[in-house]
């Protein structure tokens, strides 16, 4: 499980990772990306919307996978790094394997746009 102190709850947090990030997407996941020169921790946010999975149950449990899946992605953050992680309704159903392959080239490409600029 991600530990709480890598949780991201503040919403100015989510809002600056949103607005001012580089964004980057695919049919399950959308990955906004960002680093805060001032701040050495790493957030993670998650964003699984009521419109695309109903049940809460069910956005509980998409959440539940993708917080054990950035646990073990926590060293790829850089330090001040803040990444918030937009889940779509397809994402239900599917292994942690295959959300994790998406996670993976999501992010890559969400950081690299953040490191073009």
């Amino acid at each position: 499980m991600l530990p709480r102190a890598h949780r991201m709850v503040d919403p100015a947090d989510f809002q600056a990772a949103i607005r001012q990030g580089s964004r980057a997407g695919d049919p399950l996941v959308v990955v906004h990306c960002r680093t805060d020169e001032e701040r050495v921790d790493r957030l993670v946010g998650f964003v699984v919307p009521k419109r695309e999975i109903k049940r809460a149950t069910g956005r509980n449990r998409v959440k539940r996978q993708f917080r054990h899946l950035m646990k073990d992605r926590l060293n790829t953050i850089p330090e001040g790094g803040r990444v918030v992680v937009r889940v779509s309704g397809k994402a239900l159903g599917r292994s942690s394997d295959e959300l994790g392959q998406h996670l993976d080239k999501t992010m890559r490409r969400a950081w690299k746009k953040w490191d073009a600029r």
